[in-house]
């Protein structure tokens, strides 16, 4: 690999701030470590990184974003997903091997939403024939991350939204009691009745769903009225 990680890494590390990493990891239910590296910071500090060096040549990317990931430090995940965001225009069929990796590894809300909605939702509208095939496969997976994926990549589609597999999935999934599931489904619904409101609150009165479902996903309507 020709580019620069490692040194990437230690600048990280150089910036790590001891004072504040307690609380980032109280903050994350001490799922994980950190350098203490708040998000400006750490922007500032990959937007310089990448002035200097470059990003990396997508051929390198996927060893990139797993060296990244590998790596104890939250802060480095968060990176790894800076970097991939950065070059979805060169995304291909085969990029969606590592995308289904980084949701199943050091798994937890604040990576697999983005990689949902900015990885895989990305690679999906390029590549509309994945679609059907890989949510088919991870609705019936035991990973409860993919399934969360499954509901919520089309979070940024709005009109382009596929009412027809949103709404099999909730229904697949609203008897799940998982907190994580419950409150996807509750968001994504929620996110699409900004589109189509009517639709959703018919939905939602033939569909019985968990009440942290229904309530998150008519939030805005209901303070609407």
């Amino acid at each position: 690999m020709n580019y620069p990680i490692e040194a990437l890494i230690s600048q990280m590390r150089e910036n790590a701030n001891p004072n504040i990493a307690p609380s980032m990891k109280t903050y994350m239910k001490e799922q994980f470590e950190f350098f203490g590296i708040k998000s400006p910071e750490r922007n500032a500090l990959l937007k310089h990184f990448i002035e200097t060096y470059g990003q990396p040549d997508y051929s390198e990317l996927e060893e990139v974003v797993k060296v990244l990931w590998n790596q104890h430090e939250r802060e480095c995940q968060y990176v790894a997903l800076e970097l991939a965001k950065k070059q979805k225009r060169h995304f291909t069929i085969e990029s969606l091997s590592w995308f289904e990796w980084m949701i199943v590894n050091k798994s937890w809300w604040d990576t697999v939403d983005a990689i949902a909605s900015h990885l895989v939702g990305a690679l999906f509208k390029r590549y509309p024939e994945l679609v059907y095939p890989t949510v088919e496969k991870w609705m019936v997976s035991d990973n409860m991350w993919l399934k969360r994926t499954c509901l919520i990549f089309q979070l940024k589609y709005g009109k382009t939204t596929d009412e027809d597999l949103l709404f099999s999935c909730v229904q697949d999934l609203r008897e799940v009691d998982d907190f994580f599931i419950r409150k996807a489904i509750g968001w994504a619904l929620r996110q699409y009745a900004k589109t189509a409101p009517n639709t959703v609150v018919d939905f939602v009165a033939r569909i019985p769903l968990k009440p942290l479902s229904e309530k998150e996903a008519l939030k805005h309507i209901r303070s609407e009225n």
